[in-house]
């Protein structure tokens, strides 16, 4: 019988094109846009910056192109930089059942290779689309335990979607692909102790990163274990899990994870999100008036991730209920601005987030949330979102996904004309070389 990662490698090689329903590379190119909006976000933050120059010291080469910005760099820095920059506002979009931030890691890499050698369009969409199944169905079998563990799982197991992505891409056989599976395995790594950091994108940058790496090896005869993922001491093993291994190749072909993406209204924690849906609902529909207490209820992991009613950054602020609900009071919005320093240091904003309760209630699935609102006048306001803004149950349209890119290109460039992109995204499996993709991005000087 075949081994787990060889069945799994098994299907990586054998999926065509054709063999992809038309609802999936729709939504591969939604999760684009979302990635291109987060990227230029993202690109020219200060985390981003201090990466660069670090990388730019020990760059051998100005091979590729970055999202967003005039450098050229090596394209392994090229894929850690695309990656991180995606994920480092926190912006990025989320497999609601892993809480993997599938795009990141997977497109950074692809992206980055395009600018190193000629890819069609059609191609990357497939390789991204596996990529994106790859590491969603390894991360299934040890979900939700895994990420409760502490391990950042958008690192974990975004190394392998790059892997086999970039190996898909790379025409790899089914042996090769579980070597760069393999060697993927190996550089895994990621802990939830540094969200609220931008330590925490430095694993993402990694996963994009290790996993271009790992194909590049294996395509060269660089071999690895026969069965990383299930062996004895195999990336299963090895964490203390007990892995439901049928979630990684079962329906294959049938069911597709990328379906169950969510894309991100605001930019913090998504856990947060159906609380800022209530939140922010109110208060368009109440006129300014003193607010003394605010009670959050929701699923445990929105207590375990962001209950953090002390935050002195912007960073911290993406991950803490406390903040969001205060700033949306105020600001009466959760845009970019709102998780800023400044915003953080608000004394009104400061103040209101001591008046802020959470309390854990396993009725609420991860996209859902309660609200009560106390006013000064004695009343309280009973608020609930079943399904936040976003998520798979009530998603985004096509026309806010590009909204989301066309704000966050003018944060950098007010002038910056982002429809020739967006045509370019929901045209890219007519295009011949997707580095046009990335060059559309760069400014003009």
């Amino acid at each position: 019988m075949p081994g787990v990662t060889e069945s799994l490698a098994h299907h990586v090689a054998a999926m065509r094109w054709d063999d992809i329903p038309s609802p999936v590379a729709h939504q591969a190119k939604r999760s684009l846009i979302n990635f291109f909006a987060v990227t230029l976000a993202g690109c020219r933050s200060r985390p981003i910056e201090i990466t660069l120059r670090s990388l730019l010291e020990f760059s051998g080469g100005r091979q590729v192109g970055l999202i967003g910005r005039g450098e050229r760099i090596d394209a392994l820095s090229a894929a850690f930089l695309n990656a991180a920059g995606a994920n480092v506002d926190d912006f990025c979009d989320t497999h609601t059942a892993t809480v993997i931030h599938p795009t990141a890691p997977v497109a950074g890499a692809l992206f980055s290779y395009g600018g190193l050698r000629p890819v069609a369009g059609r191609d990357l969409l497939l390789a991204f689309i596996l990529g994106n199944e790859v590491q969603a169905r390894i991360g299934l079998a040890i979900s939700p335990s895994h990420y409760n563990r502490g391990w950042h799982i958008t690192s974990t197991c975004g190394v392998f979607g790059a892997a086999a992505a970039i190996g898909k891409l790379l025409g790899l056989g089914e042996r090769q692909l579980v070597w760069a599976l393999g060697i993927a395995a190996t550089q895994s790594a990621g802990l939830c102790e540094c969200l609220g950091t931008p330590a925490k994108s430095v694993s993402v940058g990694n996963a994009a990163r290790n996993g271009l790496w790992s194909a590049l090896l294996s395509e060269k005869g660089y071999d690895g274990p026969a069965e990383p993922l299930a062996g004895v001491q195999g990336f299963y093993h090895a964490l203390v899990e007990q892995a439901d291994l049928s979630r990684i190749t079962d329906r294959w072909g049938e069911s597709w994870e990328i379906m169950a993406t969510s894309y991100k209204p605001y930019p913090c924690g998504f856990v947060i999100h159906p609380v800022l849906d209530c939140v922010l609902d109110w208060r368009r529909e109440h006129r300014p008036v003193e607010v003394t207490r605010v009670v959050v209820r929701g699923n445990p992991l929105l207590s375990v991730r962001a209950d953090r009613p002390d935050v002195s950054t912007g960073r911290e602020a993406q991950v803490s209920v406390q903040h969001a609900v205060a700033a949306a009071l105020v600001k009466r919005q959760a845009g970019l601005e709102e998780f800023t320093d400044a915003c953080v240091q608000d004394p009104e904003v400061s103040a209101l987030r001591s008046k802020v309760e959470v309390l854990r209630d396993e009725r609420f699935s991860t996209v859902a949330a309660s609200v009560e609102i106390t006013t000064a006048d004695g009343q309280t306001f009973k608020l609930e979102q079943s399904a936040a803004r976003g998520s798979d149950a009530n998603p985004l349209s096509d026309r806010d996904l590009e909204e989301k890119l066309r704000t966050a290109a003018a944060v950098w460039d007010p002038h910056y004309d982002a429809a020739p992109l967006i045509e370019a995204i929901w045209g890219i499996e007519t295009s011949a070389d997707v580095s046009k993709l990335v060059s559309l991005t760069v400014p003009r000087i």
